[in-house]
């Protein structure tokens, strides 16, 4: 079955919203994505117009999608084995943000490649209160916060190695809905976290972030907790979050707080041998 490309959200979101929703962990990315061209429109991600794709098996049901916003390079949600052969064919790709799976099956095609970053989606099973607790209390972000949570976030892009081109869109979306938490300790600003709007129940931790100068306190731990909790107390069935596995630090303060690995993700580059 051929696969079907439009740069129109609703008519995508017609199509493939139902099966995005069936495995929301999976596709928490095409979700959050997806919602937030809904809201601010296809220039919401930068100047080119986005492409989003889905495919159909032979039972007539969506399984498989994809989303481009350029810049960032096309990922997937979650795709049936048999649809990434018509992928390639499709629409030729030299950068895919995918399972590990479908990532190493369209590089296969490749005549060489690289793994420019290794992914692990976790979901929080029972929250586990750090012990000890830092010292200092959270508190909600407000916009007096503005020019700190904007610098902090364009940190936390340079740290992961992606573009912080919206992150005064970001921090200002996200105090105004609540979804920025800092911790602070003696009265003073020492980490934060963010949280993304729920989407099919789900919501996604993330811009964890300790200025290195505040960092191997528990600040992030902390933070991190106290908004997943907040998180799931406000109706989230499933608290999300991505780690770098290239930094087991973070990996090992995500499962000890109770965060548990659902699957990985790679971002591959296609190169020359």
């Amino acid at each position: 079955m051929p696969w079907t490309f439009t740069d129109d959200v609703d008519v995508f979101l017609d199509a493939a919203a139902a099966s995005l929703a069936a495995r929301p962990a999976e596709n928490t990315l095409i979700l959050t994505v997806t919602e937030t061209l809904r809201r601010r429109g296809p220039h919401a991600y930068g100047d080119a117009a986005p492409l989003l794709g889905w495919w159909r098996g032979a039972d007539g049901e969506v399984a498989g999608t994809l989303v481009r916003t350029p810049p960032y390079p096309p990922m997937l949600g979650t795709v049936a084995p048999e649809a990434v052969g018509p992928l390639a064919a499709a629409l030729p790709l030299t950068r895919i943000n995918a399972d590990r799976a479908a990532a190493e099956a369209i590089a296969a095609g490749w005549p060489g490649h690289r793994v420019d970053q290794e992914q692990r989606l976790y979901r929080l099973a029972t929250l586990i209160p750090p012990s000890p607790t830092p010292s200092g209390r959270p508190r909600a972000a407000v916009v007096a916060d503005r020019e700190l949570l904007v610098r902090w976030h364009l940190a936390f892009a340079e740290q992961i190695g992606q573009p912080g081109i919206h992150a005064e869109r970001v921090v200002d979306e996200r105090t105004a809905n609540g979804g920025l938490m800092l911790w602070e300790d003696d009265g003073v600003p020492v980490s934060m976290a963010g949280i993304s709007p729920r989407v099919a129940g789900t919501v996604r931790v993330a811009a964890v972030y300790t200025p290195p100068e505040n960092r191997g306190r528990g600040y992030a731990a902390a933070v991190a907790a106290e908004i997943s909790r907040a998180a799931r107390e406000a109706g989230a069935r499933d608290v999300l979050l991505f780690t770098d596995l290239a930094n087991p630090t973070s990996n090992g303060v995500y499962r000890r707080i109770g965060y548990r690995a659902v699957s990985d993700r790679l971002l591959i580059s296609a190169v020359e041998r």
